[in-house]
């Protein structure tokens, strides 16, 4: 599957017009400070974009950011913009073809920018094996990646290279496709619908599962929106299959605990992370307004004091107290359905 992935992405597809459905590119509506940015990237990069969702988290001035499947390096150009001439984006993709686009563009974005040395780097190989690639452990803050894992032959070493490299505090923040039960095995086999980013997505609860066994126990889902498959032949071949495009978190912390667990803590935002000066959206079912005191459990509470984030919070309580499962925590698929109506999901 692996050859015929880079086959597809290498050969078959010459821009983002050849996918024959959008699971492959459900690009969210870009905030206003993103738009200048994209504007920046050359446009044969643009054209070879192949994302599902937006991997911009927040606060990445001056940090290192790994890019699993980068593709042709829409996503890097844009994330070494913000992290700015001290910071680094390492892009790594298994398409040779892919890469000798984004290679091709580095000193034209470099000019662009206006930085003294380009910021970027680009890696060829599989991210299931980063350790062939001599990233070293703790080596970064943030990885990202969009709708490539689900391309992946061994998700599990995904998850597991990802928390191997990434920094204490630091975050793995990425967009990918997502379905609402197993992908029988002989929908596995067809190329096209793997390579469309269909019949490679993980059941959405085998995920979570996965990412709390590979280390990361408090998965946050960050947005979603449902898949529609335009496309008659591939829809009669996924049945009753309905698709999701998802952004998860998961944050690399030794003592999260497996359930949201209240302590009687909260905290304060401060409005100082750049734009976003209202409120800033920890997740789908946080969103954490300026000046407002705002209940958190145990694990949110860690993962805005034990990472970057901890200097635009004030932070009240501790673990001394125990007062149960948090208020509105459970389970049931967390994504939305096509009419827009949450089918479940935690506090």
């Amino acid at each position: 599957m692996k050859e015929n992935v880079q086959k597809y992405y290498g050969e078959t597809l010459s821009n983002t017009q050849d996918l024959q459905t959008n699971a492959c590119c459900t690009d969210s509506d870009l905030p206003g400070f993103v738009k200048p940015l994209l504007a920046q990237v050359h446009d044969e990069v643009l054209t070879r974009y192949y994302g599902c969702g937006l991997v911009l988290p927040e606060l990445l001035d001056g940090l290192t950011i790994l890019d699993l499947g980068c593709g042709a390096g829409r996503d890097v150009y844009v994330l070494a913009q913000l992290v700015g001439e001290q910071g680094q984006v390492i892009g790594v993709d298994m398409t040779a073809e892919q890469l000798a686009v984004a290679r091709q563009h580095e000193a034209h974005h470099q000019e662009v920018f206006g930085f003294s040395r380009s910021n970027v780097r680009f890696l060829h190989g599989y991210i299931e094996h980063l350790d062939e690639l001599e990233l070293a452990d703790s080596s970064v803050d943030i990885i990202v990646s969009n709708c490539v894992i689900n391309l992946a032959s061994d998700k599990g070493a995904v998850l597991r290279e990802a928390l191997r490299v990434l920094k204490p505090g630091g975050e793995l923040y990425f967009s990918d496709v997502y379905s609402d039960r197993r992908i029988p095995f002989a929908l596995t086999q067809d190329p096209v619908l793997y390579g469309e980013c269909l019949s490679g997505a993980l059941y959405w609860n085998d995920f979570l599962q996965l990412a709390q066994k590979s280390g990361f126990m408090d998965p946050r889902l960050v947005e979603d929106r449902p898949i529609t498959i335009d496309n008659d032949g591939l829809a009669a071949r996924t049945g009753n299959i309905r698709f999701y495009s998802a952004t998860y978190r998961l944050f690399k912390l030794s003592d999260l605990e497996q359930a949201c667990e209240d302590h009687g803590q909260s905290v304060i935002y401060k409005g100082t992370i750049p734009h976003h000066p209202n409120a800033l959206v920890l997740d789908k079912h946080h969103t954490i307004e300026a000046g407002k005191k705002f209940q958190v459990c145990g694990n949110s509470w860690r993962m805005l004091h034990d990472t970057r984030f901890k200097e635009h919070f004030d932070f009240y309580g501790n673990f001394d107290n125990h007062y149960g499962i948090f208020p509105g925590c459970g389970m049931g698929i967390p994504f939305n359905d096509a009419t827009g109506k949450q089918k479940g999901g935690c506090c």
